[in-house]
C-alpha cells in the first residue's frame, strides 16, 4: 500500500506535466489535472485581504512562514510556501517563486529513482530512434540506383541531407528549450510530430530531389533529442551521478547506427526501399503518442515559470514572478528568437574550449562516417554477404560498445562520482586522461580492420578491429561530452547543439567520397587497407587533442563567460 501511495501520485504528476496533460488542463478551463497550489484556492475568499498580506511579505525585511501562520487566519499551504522571496529581490513589489524547499516533489531532481530511470530510458529511445532513422537508409542505396537510374553519389544525397538537417536543427531548437516559456517537452513532442508526418511523403516520392529535400526537413525536426537529450538527463540527475547517467543515454544512442542497417536491409529485402520509411513512421508515431502523455517537463525554469503564471491567475497579482518571467520580460519575441539562434554560434566563436572540442569531435565523427563506407566493400563485395548479412555485420560495433560501457562506468564512478559524494572538488579535466586512453584504440582498431580485411582471413577478424574502434570511440565521445557538460552546465543544451552542428557539418559529406576513396586506394587482396590506414594516421595525430585540452583547458575555462 505504501508503494501504491507513492506511485499513483507520481503518475498523476507525470500525466499532468506532460504535453497532452497540459493541453487537457488548459482546455478544461484549469479544472482537470489541477496542481497542488490550486487545491488551496478556496482559502482565498477575500482577494483584498490576501493581496494585503502579500504586500506585507514584500516590504518585510525578514519574513518566515511561522510568522505568517501566527498572524494570518489562513492555514499553511503549498501556496503560501511557494511565495518565497529570493535572497536577491527580483525587483520592487515582486515575489520570486522558487522551489518549496529541498524536497519539493515538483523539482525533477527529487523524482523517485525508478522514474528517473524510466525518464532517461524514454530520452534514450527517442534519440536512438533518430540515429536509427539515419542509418536505416544505407542499405537502400543500391536499389535506389536501379529504380531511379541515378549514380551512387546521387543515391547517397538523402543520407547526407538528413545528417546535415539534424546538425542544423539543434541550433534553433536547443536554445529554445533553454527558454522557460517553451521548455524541453513541448519542443520534443511538436518536433517528433513533424518528423512523423514527414515520413509519409518520404515513403511515397519517386525522385531523388524530393527525397533529399524531405530527408533534410525530417532530420531538422528530428534533431532536438540529439542535442537536448543530454540536457534533459542533466535536469533530473544530481552532478555526482551525471557522468554515469549520460553514459547510459549515450550507450543507447551509439547502438542505433549498428541496428539501423540490419533493420533497413531486412525491410528492403522483404518489400522494397519504401518500407524503411513506413517503419520509421510507425516507430515515431508510436513515440509521439505515448511521449505526449508520459514525458513530463524536466526543465526547472519552465516548471517554475508555469507555477508563477498559475499563481498570478489564482491571486490576480502580477507581482508574482519567476526567474523565467524576468528573463523573458526583459526581451521581446524578436530578441528571444535572435538569442536562440545566436547563442550556440556565440559560444562556439568566443569560447576556445568549445571551439577546439567541436573541431576535434567533428574530425572523429567525419572519420567514423567515412570508415562506415568500408563495411559493404569488405562484407558484401569481398565476403559475399547478403544484404541482410552485411547489415548484421555492423553488430560487431555493438559488441565493442557493450565492452566499452562495462569498462567506462566503473572507472567514471571511481574517479568522479565517488569523489563528488565525499565532497571532493572534481574538475572537468579529470575526464581527459580517460579520453587519451580511449583515443589510442581508434587507430589500433582501424589498423586491425585495414590489414585483416582480406580474402585469406576469416571475416570475424576485421570485426574485432571494428569492435576495438567502437570501444575507443565511445570512451572518447563520452568523456568529452562530460567535460564540456561540466564546464558549461548553465547552457548545456546550446553547447551540445553547437557540437552537434560541427559534427554533422563535417560528417554529412563523408558518405559522398568515402566509397570513392576506398575504391581508388584499394587492391584486390586488401580492398580497404590503405584507406583505413590513412584514417588511422589521422586519428593518431588527433591523440594530441586530449593532451592539449588537459594542459590548456583550465586557463581557457578561467577566461570563459559561460563556464561554471
Amino acid at each position: 500500500m505504501k508503494l501504491q501511495h507513492k506511485i499513483i501520485p507520481m503518475f498523476y504528476q507525470i500525466l499532468r506535466d506532460s504535453f497532452w496533460g497540459n493541453l487537457i488542463y488548459l482546455a478544461s478551463g484549469k479544472k482537470v489535472l489541477k496542481y497542488r497550489e490550486e487545491s488551496y484556492a478556496h482559502f482565498i475568499q477575500e482577494k483584498d485581504m490576501f493581496e494585503a498580506k502579500l504586500h506585507n511579505e514584500i516590504i518585510a525585511d525578514e519574513f518566515s512562514e511561522t510568522e505568517l501562520t501566527q498572524q494570518s487566519p489562513l492555514p499553511p499551504s503549498p501556496l503560501s510556501s511557494a511565495l518565497t522571496v529570493n535572497d536577491q529581490p527580483a525587483g520592487d513589489n515582486q515575489v520570486l517563486i522558487e522551489w518549496d524547499g529541498e524536497g519539493d516533489p515538483d523539482n525533477p531532481i527529487n523524482w523517485p529513482v525508478w522514474y528517473k530511470v524510466i525518464f532517461i530510458t524514454q530520452i534514450t529511445m527517442m534519440t536512438a530512434s533518430i540515429y536509427m532513422a539515419a542509418a536505416i537508409y544505407m542499405p537502400s542505396v543500391e536499389q535506389l540506383m536501379k529504380d531511379m537510374e541515378i549514380s551512387k553519389l546521387m543515391a547517397t544525397l538523402p543520407l547526407t541531407f538528413f545528417t546535415f538537417g539534424y546538425g542544423v536543427g539543434p541550433m534553433f531548437f536547443s536554445p529554445l528549450s533553454e527558454n522557460p516559456r517553451f521548455g524541453r517537452t513541448t519542443i520534443y513532442v511538436i518536433s517528433l510530430f513533424m518528423f512523423f508526418v514527414l515520413q509519409f511523403p518520404c515513403a511515397l516520392v519517386t525522385d531523388i530531389a524530393s527525397l533529399s529535400a524531405l530527408r533534410f526537413f525530417a532530420g531538422f525536426f528530428a534533431s532536438p533529442s540529439l542535442a537536448t537529450g543530454g540536457a534533459s538527463v542533466s535536469d533530473v540527475v544530481t552532478p555526482p551521478f551525471m557522468p554515469m547517467a549520460l553514459a547510459g543515454w549515450a550507450a543507447g544512442t551509439f547502438s542505433a547506427p549498428s541496428l539501423g542497417p540490419l533493420i533497413g536491409a531486412a525491410l528492403i529485402s522483404a518489400d522494397g526501399y519504401h518500407w524503411p520509411y513506413w517503419f520509421v513512421c510507425i516507430t515515431s508515431g508510436t513515440l509521439f503518442f505515448f511521449y505526449g502523455f508520459l514525458l513530463p517537463e524536466s526543465y526547472g525554469k519552465t516548471i517554475l515559470y508555469r507555477k508563477a503564471s498559475r499563481l498570478r491567475s489564482i491571486t490576480g497579482n502580477n507581482n508574482i514572478t519567476s526567474e523565467g518571467h524576468i528573463q523573458n520580460e526583459l526581451c521581446s519575441v524578436k530578441d528571444i528568437v535572435f538569442e536562440a539562434v545566436w547563442r550556440p554560434l556565440e559560444i562556439i566563436m568566443f569560447e576556445p574550449v568549445v571551439l577546439f572540442m567541436d573541431i576535434y569531435l567533428g574530425f572523429i565523427y567525419c572519420i567514423m562516417y567515412i570508415w562506415f563506407e568500408a563495411f559493404p566493400i569488405v562484407f558484401e563485395e569481398m565476403n559475399s554477404f547478403s544484404m541482410v548479412g552485411e547489415g548484421a555485420s555492423s553488430l560487431c560495433l555493438t559488441v565493442g560498445l557493450v565492452v566499452s560501457v562495462c569498462f567506462h562506468l566503473p572507472v567514471v564512478y571511481w574517479f568522479t562520482t565517488r569523489k563528488s559524494l565525499k565532497g571532493e572538488v572534481v574538475e572537468p579535466e579529470v575526464y581527459l586522461p580517460m579520453c587519451l586512453f580511449g583515443s589510442c584504440f581508434l587507430p589500433t582498431g582501424l589498423i586491425i580492420f585495414a590489414w585483416t580485411a582480406t580474402p585469406t582471413l576469416h571475416w570475424i577478424v576485421p570485426m574485432v578491429g571494428a569492435a576495438t574502434f567502437m570501444f575507443g570511440a565511445f570512451i572518447v565521445y563520452q568523456t568529452l561530452f562530460n567535460y564540456i557538460g561540466m564546464s558549461f552546465p548553465k547552457y548545456i543544451a546550446s553547447v551540445y547543439a553547437g557540437n552537434g552542428f560541427f559534427r554533422s557539418l563535417m560528417g554529412c559529406a563523408s558518405p559522398l567520397f568515402g566509397r570513392v576513396m576506398f575504391t581508388n586506394l584499394g587492391s584486390k587482396n586488401f580492398p580497404v587497407a590503405w584507406g583505413s590506414t590513412m584514417l588511422a594516421c589521422i586519428t593518431t595525430i588527433l591523440i594530441l587533442g586530449p593532451v592539449f585540452f588537459y594542459i590548456r583547458g583550465p586557463k581557457l575555462r578561467a577566461t570563459s563567460h559561460y563556464s561554471s
